[in-house]
């Protein structure tokens, strides 16, 4: 218990608790804190587009979705539903949010060296290989088969949100692995998404966004560090990229990868020039006299520190930290919503088809596959280690929460089949659908049945894999 003097002020130590209380979390407990959250706000948006689609009111919600926006000046406007607005426009902030992660990983996280990537990145591809190669399995030869990549992403969300409630009883590591593991598949359904859901490419507007693109690299190299010209030329790229028919949402990844990524300041130079000015600052003041304003040399001392601030911080951390809270919180709820309206309407018919099958197999039985077999088959060879803490039991809970593919799969649902191919697209939502709630509820059974790991174990299983390599 932490005791107050009797004048009413703490001791030096009380100060520093009180204050570190106040400090933002570490960067991966608020982005998992944020994850989990955003998980829940994500269930809830998709239960009530379900619900709201199939109740006496449909007929409101799928007006909605038809309302058309019109952006622009005479002459030169965009002019379609809200539906293709949050897909098309905001879905591009989801998508450079996803870009900002994957690169900050690659550069300083869990993805930085090679031996610390090689699993998740394995892992990764065979968890998106699998669920693909199944479902093709099931739509060889029909028209159908464009739907192959809908199952192979994953759902980070929701995933680290079912496994923030078992905190107590997993390895720790076993969040970060899933986390850098959710970002290179989607760093693969990026990829899939601009080389095979891209139709009647228009040259002129890809050249247009190779020169926007040179522009925002050319602001790198010249250093600078505000970011309203980085989201004006993003403006600009996500409209090339809109016109020429390779997806919008490429701008985001494109956008975030040539966002800076080094600071002005290291953090040492940072902290001497803080405590200097700090220092000036308190020499300022005139203790006893009420400031309502400040006066020239303070608001100078006020701006220099906070130049400081800026400075120690990159353009892609600046432009990251901003976009933490709207992405999880407005733009991944108001897709959630506007796509799970999946009318029940011959449901039978709908989740007995080569469509809802394929869908439902490949997220259901090709993510676990895809990741526990690639796993054991590279940890046995030498190639790669476990996580501390992480067992291959782990590994199969793991796997089967890999099976929500809830945002990326609808996405990719809307881009593989065409408006000819409205039955397959409702086929495609319901089996997404279901299989989240089944990999959701299946893999939380698993997860708490492998319970936490004993000491003992964990130290022979350290042995065993020294005597491995």
């Amino acid at each position: 218990m932490v005791r107050i003097s009797r004048h009413g002020q703490g001791t030096e130590s009380q100060r520093s608790l009180a204050l570190g209380r106040r400090l933002p979390l570490l960067p991966f407990h608020e982005f998992m804190q944020a994850e989990t959250a955003s998980g829940f706000l994500l269930v809830s948006s998709l239960l009530l587009g379900f619900f709201w689609a199939n109740s006496p009111w449909s007929a409101s919600y799928f007006h909605l979705l038809e309302i058309h926006l019109t952006v622009g000046v005479a002459g030169a406007q965009l002019d379609h539903p809200l539906h293709t607005w949050i897909n098309d426009g905001l879905m591009t902030i989801f998508f450079l949010l996803v870009g900002l992660e994957l690169k900050r990983e690659v550069l300083v996280g869990e993805l930085s060296t090679p031996r610390q990537a090689a699993l998740p990145i394995l892992a990764a591809v065979s968890g998106a290989a699998c669920p693909a190669i199944i479902y093709l399995l099931w739509n060889a030869g029909l028209p159908t088969a464009r739907g192959w990549g809908i199952p192979m992403a994953t759902d980070i969300a929701l995933a680290l949100a079912i496994l923030s409630l078992m905190s107590r009883r997993l390895p720790p590591a076993l969040k970060v692995f899933l986390s850098a593991l959710a970002i290179a598949d989607d760093l693969i359904a990026v990829l899939v998404i601009a080389i095979f859901y891209t139709q009647g490419i228009s040259w002129v507007a890809l050249t247009a966004a190779g020169g926007v693109a040179g522009g925002l690299f050319l602001l790198g190299w010249l250093g600078l560090r505000r970011l309203w010209p980085y989201v004006l030329l993003g403006l600009a790229l996500w409209l090339a990229f809109f016109l020429s028919g390779v997806h919008a949402s490429i701008a985001g990844v494109v956008l975030a990868f040539l966002m800076p990524a080094r600071a002005r300041l290291d953090l040492p130079t940072f902290m001497a020039q803080s405590q200097e000015l700090l220092a000036q600052g308190s020499r300022e003041v005139v203790r006893g006299l009420p400031q309502w304003l400040l006066d020239q040399r303070q608001q100078s001392l006020i701006h220099s520190l906070e130049m400081a601030c800026k400075d120690v911080q990159a353009p892609l951390q600046r432009m990251e930290y901003h976009l933490q809270r709207s992405v999880p919180f407005v733009i991944i709820p108001l897709f959630a919503l506007v796509n799970a309206g999946v009318r029940l309407e011959g449901a039978p018919d709908q989740l007995f088809n080569s469509v809802s099958v394929g869908v439902a197999l490949g997220l259901l039985l090709g993510k676990p596959i895809g990741i526990v077999t690639v796993s054991w088959l590279a940890s046995r060879l030498g190639l790669v280690q476990l996580p501390e803490g992480v067992r291959f039991r782990h590994l199969l809970g793991l796997g089967t929460l890999a099976g929500i593919g809830f945002t990326m799969s609808l996405f990719i649902a809307d881009l593989a089949f065409e408006e000819t191919q409205t039955l397959a697209l409702t086929q495609a939502k319901l089996a997404i659908l279901v299989s989240g709630v089944i990999a959701a509820s299946l893999g939380t059974l698993i997860l708490r049945l492998s319970g936490t790991v004993d000491p003992s174990e964990a130290s022979s299983q350290t042995v065993t894999d020294t005597n491995m390599q």
